[in-house]
C-alpha cells in the first residue's frame, strides 16, 4: 500500500481464465477471504462454471490483490458473483473499480442486465455501485444474503 492509504502503484487489471498463471491466487484470495471464514476448504472454492465466467483479477507484481466473476446466464446478462478485495486494501475503492471494469466489458459485449447475491454487510457498497434491492432477503452459505440487480448503460 501507498503512503498514502491508496492501491499499490503498478496495480494492474485482467481479465483471466482457469488456467492462466494468476488463476491460483484469484482462487487463494476467494478462499481466504470468501470462504475460509466460513469454515470452507479450498476445494468448495471453485463452481461448476469456472470456464464459462469472465474472471476479472487485480494483481501486482504477480499477487492477486482483487478479483470479480460474472456467469452469463442469457444473451441480455447473468450473475456477478465471488467479488474478493484483499483485506488491507478493503475501503479504498479497488471493489468499485473492479466491479465497474466488468460493467465496462460486459455492456463492450452487448449485456444490459447483472443480478448478484449480496452479503448483507455489503449491501450500501452495491447501492453506491447503482445496484437496487429485491426480494426477501435470504440465507446462503449460512449468512444473510440480498437479492441486487442493475440495469447496464444507464
Amino acid at each position: 500500500m501507498s503512503a498514502s492509504g491508496a492501491a499499490p502503484s503498478g496495480l494492474a487489471l485482467d481479465f483471466i481464465q482457469p488456467g492462466h498463471a494468476l488463476y491460483a491466487g484469484e482462487l487463494e484470495l476467494r478462499f481466504r477471504v470468501l470462504r475460509e471464514p466460513l469454515g470452507y476448504t479450498r476445494e468448495q472454492v471453485t463452481f461448476p462454471f469456472e470456464d464459462t465466467s469472465l474472471h476479472l483479477v487485480a494483481h501486482v507484481g504477480g499477487q492477486v490483490r482483487g478479483c470479480v466473476l460474472f456467469h452469463p446466464e442469457d444473451t441480455h446478462g447473468g450473475r456477478l458473483f465471488q467479488m474478493a478485495v484483499t483485506p488491507e486494501l478493503q475501503g479504498q475503492r479497488l471493489g468499485a473499480r473492479l466491479v465497474r471494469t466488468l460493467e465496462a466489458e460486459l455492456v463492450r459485449r452487448g449485456l444490459t442486465q447483472v443480478h448478484l447475491h449480496a452479503r448483507q454487510a455489503v449491501v450500501p457498497f452495491y447501492e453506491r455501485l447503482g445496484y437496487s434491492t429485491y426480494a426477501e432477503a435470504f440465507l446462503e452459505v449460512g449468512i444473510p444474503h440480498r437479492h441486487m440487480r442493475k440495469s447496464l448503460g444507464t
